[in-house]
């Protein structure tokens, strides 16, 4: 049997300091940060702007085709006068791949939505850390046993 170097999770996770009131995108943009879904110093950060969207939709229990966020995205980065970096429909799409990967946004019929239309901090809680953290830290845990118990097989011989 062969051992594969593809990962079946991925995921990253920064901690930045405490948040305080301020400009919803920048708290939005941080918490792109601290959930790996942005680089540090990335000037391509269309995804904060998704996430905006998606928020923004919940409140109306919205399901929108990556062509209306499309277009949502665009007057959000117009408002807040930015530039129109990563905003193709193709770009547009990834990132809504990357976020149903990470069970962040769900889809139905080619209408996207945050997942169960619940609240952000609910999903990380339900999704993230109880599904995906907790399965990759007992992943990592039956390693470290199997590295265990090969050391000691060792220490018999």
């Amino acid at each position: 049997m062969v051992a594969r170097d593809i990962p079946l999770n991925e995921i990253t996770l920064r901690k930045y300091e405490k948040p305080y009131a301020g400009d919803k995108r920048e708290i939005m943009k941080k918490t792109c940060l601290s959930l790996g879904l942005l680089q540090s110093g990335d000037s391509r950060d269309v995804i904060t702007d998704i996430m905006m969207v998606l928020l923004e939709g919940r409140k109306h229990k919205d399901r929108m085709s990556s062509d209306e966020i499309k277009k949502r995205v665009e007057k959000m980065r117009e408002k807040h006068n930015l530039e129109m970096k990563g905003i193709a429909e193709s770009n547009i799409r990834r990132q809504l791949k990357r976020l149903r990967d990470l069970m962040i946004v769900d889809k139905k019929e080619n209408l996207y939505h945050l997942s169960e239309h619940e609240s952000l901090s609910h999903i990380f809680e339900h999704k993230i850390e109880k599904f995906i953290l907790q399965q990759t830290i007992d992943r990592v845990k039956e390693y470290l046993v199997e590295l265990e118990r090969e050391e000691g097989d060792k220490n018999v011989k």
